[in-house]
């Protein structure tokens, strides 16, 4: 249930997030955080990651159903075993939900974070859970690659 939990928590920010960048800015307007490193930009975006597949809404809505099964599947089978691999999907869960929510509705994602200074994609709530979800399931196959070679060389 905490696993759940946190993915709900996450829908929350995203969404809490992204309306106040529709409610308070205009889309392109951006207000500078960190002159030069760090913007509030407002943005959407109605493809995935870098922009790529454009204008592909069913496409996204159908794959986005069948990832959200699969990971709520395999919650399931890994909850109580592996909490490192639970709080992975968990996150990366919330943040499909998130921008799910948002092509459903629109048709098109909000972004906001921008960062100038690598000229960094702008990307939001939900994207960051993703990465870091995907990052600590990443962790989590390292993790078991060493458990594994330890046993076997005992």
């Amino acid at each position: 249930m905490l696993y759940y939990m946190i993915a709900l928590l996450v829908v929350l920010i995203d969404q809490g997030t992204k309306w106040l960048i529709v409610k308070t800015m205009t889309i392109g307007e951006s207000i500078p955080l960190w002159e030069g490193v760090f913007n509030l930009t407002s943005h959407r975006n109605r493809g995935a990651a870098f922009g790529i597949l454009q204008n592909r809404r069913v496409f996204f809505i159908i794959i986005t159903i069948v990832i959200i099964v699969g990971i709520i599947w395999y919650m399931r089978k890994v909850m109580r075993d592996n909490k490192l691999l639970a709080l992975a999907l968990a996150l990366i869960l919330g943040g499909a939900i998130g921008n799910f929510y948002d092509r459903l509705l629109t048709g098109e994602v909000v972004d906001f974070f921008d960062f100038t200074l690598i000229h960094y994609p702008i990307f939001n709530v939900a994207d960051s859970a993703i990465v870091i979800g995907v990052g600590l399931f990443i962790l989590d196959v390292i993790r078991d690659m060493v458990v594994q070679r330890q046993e076997k060389n005992g």
